[in-house]
């Protein structure tokens, strides 16, 4: 019993509590992805639906603790490198990213927009992009790969803690 308790929390602190740095932006991949290289991105390209549209495409990934690349993205390392392809540079880690951008209500959230989750209530501790209506992208855990949730109903409605637009998105 005492195992599956370290277990959750260890999974439920994953992407809050990791520290690695990526490379200012992706770097080609063997994982057979491809991936834009910094003087292939169209600059300026920033509203939601890019950003929702790039979130998209790397569903599928797996889950990696401190994960930074397509070998495999925490839930706020798949936000900074989504975003760092367009030349936006974010924080690291969930809670530096939920200090950033403007603050925006649930009901008036836009493609691009940042989605944030608190288990506990107190702390947010994971992180996704809006894609439409009341679906998100996220790396959810160790056990998942990024996909596609809503975030209005089930486990991730109930710890909804509050939601971010970023500039130039």
């Amino acid at each position: 019993m005492a195992g599956i308790a370290v277990v959750a929390m260890v999974t439920a602190s994953a992407c809050a509590s990791s520290g690695v740095r990526p490379e200012p932006f992706p770097r080609p991949s063997a994982a057979g992805i491809a991936e834009p290289s910094p003087s292939s991105v169209p600059q300026g390209i920033t509203d939601g639906f890019t950003i929702a549209t790039a979130a998209l495409q790397l569903q599928g990934i797996p889950y990696r603790l401190g994960g930074t690349d397509v070998h495999g993205f925490d839930c706020s390392g798949l936000v900074q490198y989504v975003f760092a392809l367009y030349g936006i540079a974010l924080p690291r880690v969930v809670h530096d990213q939920y200090r950033i951008g403007r603050r925006v209500g649930v009901d008036n959230l836009e493609p691009g927009d940042l989605v944030f989750f608190s288990p506990d209530g107190d702390n947010v501790s994971h992180v996704g992009i809006v894609i439409g209506g009341d679906r998100f992208v996220h790396a959810p855990n160790s056990r998942g790969v990024v996909r596609v949730d809503s975030f209005a109903v089930g486990y991730w409605g109930e710890h909804l803690a509050g939601a971010r637009r970023i500039s130039g998105s």
